[in-house]
């Protein structure tokens, strides 16, 4: 059984997620996503919508899922890889390289990121939006 292992916030679920989980179940037989925790977030010095509750509730209702576990910090990926018994970490390759040092106990993938979404783009996007003028349209 192979297995992938992967990480982020996930806040405001959206269609690269959705691609996300779809193309990593596709490298293996069960999928484990840590979802960030809030204090986590914190310590990242970012803020998110949902809480990590939430989160995990709507990244755990996600097909796709077998199993969400708590990202509390950086250090903890060796750790649950180990235990895990995980294949693949795969994560976006907007980290490209920086979980190189993970390749002496598994497989680094990067991934090709969803074009033309992001939950910090929808976020900027909803902060101006205005719906007089979308009515108006």
């Amino acid at each position: 059984m192979k297995t992938i292992i992967t990480y982020g916030t996930f806040d405001l679920f959206h269609i690269g997620h959705i691609r996300l989980f779809k193309r990593l179940s596709k490298l293996g037989d069960k999928l484990i996503v840590g979802v960030s925790t809030d204090e986590f977030n914190a310590m990242k010095n970012k803020a998110a919508y949902f809480s990590y509750q939430e989160r995990r509730e709507i990244v755990e209702s996600c097909k796709y899922v077998d199993m969400v576990i708590p990202e509390q910090d950086w250090q903890q990926k060796r750790g649950d890889i180990i235990r895990l018994n995980a294949d693949i970490f795969a994560i976006g390759d907007d980290w490209l390289g920086k979980f190189d040092d993970l390749s002496d106990i598994c497989q680094v993938m990067y991934l090709r990121r969803t074009q033309a979404i992001s939950t910090t783009e929808i976020k900027a996007s909803l902060a101006t939006f205005n719906p007089a003028q979308a009515l108006s349209a």
